[in-house]
């Protein structure tokens, strides 16, 4: 039976192909995946939302990749672990997908189908993708609260109005 795991494999072939061959029929692709998941309708539905938000999001996710890639352009990357990172990082940045199980999928991905260093090189760029989304996270929650001299301030002025 397939399995999620399955899924992202299938997703990043179709990924790989759209990187070398931008002009492929998504009939075609999406034939593929239907295929190749045994016609799973909830797995196809999970690959398909998949494969289409990287590539609609592709710039964004490609500029996060950039900025935490350090000495690393993405055209000097080799292309299955561009793509492993594309998938990895959308589902970082755009999906309820556990920050970690998405590291993790893609370390185990690049490991099968990249160099024998790609899982370290994908582990570590996923990492930092992680660790800027959380503090970008915590910016936002902590802006929602009031600074604790606001938060004194307006417990005073309702005081001094009872």
């Amino acid at each position: 039976m397939p399995t999620r795991r399955r899924a992202r494999e299938i997703v990043l072939q179709l990924l790989y192909e759209d990187d070398l061959n931008p002009d492929q029929d998504p009939i075609v692709a999406e034939r593929f995946l239907e295929n190749r998941l045994l016609k799973n309708k909830p797995l196809i539905r999970f690959a398909n939302e998949l494969w289409r938000n990287v590539i609609r999001n592709r710039q964004q996710i490609d500029k996060a990749l950039s900025a935490t890639a350090t000495n690393w352009s993405l055209r000097r990357m080799a292309a299955i672990d561009r793509n492993i990172l594309r998938m990895a990082a959308y589902e970082i940045l755009h999906t309820d997908t556990p920050g970690r199980v998405a590291i993790n999928e893609a370390v185990e991905l690049a490991k099968r189908y990249g160099n024998h260093q790609s899982g370290q090189f994908v582990n570590g760029i996923l990492d930092r993708v992680l660790h800027e989304q959380l503090s970008k996270e915590e910016d936002l929650s902590s802006s929602d609260a009031l600074p604790d001299d606001a938060s004194q301030l307006e417990e005073a002025s309702l005081s001094d109005s009872k």
